[in-house]
């Protein structure tokens, strides 16, 4: 029986929506003979003030981005150009998510929560045209798209959350979000949230059934 507590089934995009970008930075360090989680470990350095952050945050161009990730990376040992990450993050539409999206729609608010960057004046997208059309086309599946580039907060500051429940007339019980990394999903569990982690898309979509009381 659906869930009438719940108004609103909450997304991030990367990571859930799309495949791991984490899968392609292990495959770029192998390439680059980098040692294993070395991009991962920039990123966790600083995390609120890195170059990726501020980046999310629309406060870096793509050159500055380019230029302090650069920096940060050789800081540690390795340099690694911004503009070279960034062109890894693009991963394939998850079929199984889509259709979720899809079915949650009409019965609940659907929401994207992203964190993501601007570059040349538009969403980063990626430079292949195919890829760019299937995440144009998942992205038009929900009600609203929160992107941290564009309100100048991001995940996991609580403003970012505060933002989304605002945005969607909604209080933070009444919605479910789903996101990759623990420490996005902390915050909103903080509020009120009900969260999931997904690790496994199919035990994920598993739990939102349950959570939400409708065959995904």
């Amino acid at each position: 029986m659906r869930n009438a507590s719940i108004r609103a089934v909450l997304f991030d995009f990367g990571g859930v929506i799309t495949a791991s970008p984490f899968d392609a930075f292990r495959r770029f360090e192998q390439r680059r003979a980098l040692p294993t989680g070395f991009l991962q470990n920039i990123n966790r350095t600083n995390p609120d003030n890195n170059a990726w952050a501020r980046f999310e945050r629309g406060e870096l161009s793509p050159e500055k981005f380019d230029q302090a990730f650069a920096l940060e990376s050789r800081s540690a040992g390795h340099e690694v150009r911004g503009l070279d990450v960034v062109a890894l993050v693009y991963g394939s539409v998850r079929p199984r998510m889509i259709d979720a999206v899809t079915r949650c729609r009409g019965q609940f608010i659907t929401a994207c929560l992203t964190n993501n960057f601007q570059h040349g004046g538009a969403n980063a997208m990626s430079p292949d045209a195919a890829r760019t059309r299937e995440w144009e086309s998942a992205l038009a599946l929900f009600d609203e798209v929160i992107e941290s580039s564009r309100v100048g907060v991001r995940k996991p500051e609580k403003a970012f959350f505060e933002y989304a429940c605002e945005k969607l007339s909604i209080e933070p019980a009444e919605a479910v979000f789903l996101d990759d990394l623990g420490t996005n999903l902390k915050p909103a569990r903080t509020m009120g949230m009900h969260t999931i982690k997904v690790t496994d898309p199919d035990i994920a979509l598993a739990e939102l059934g349950s959570i939400l009381g409708i065959e995904l």
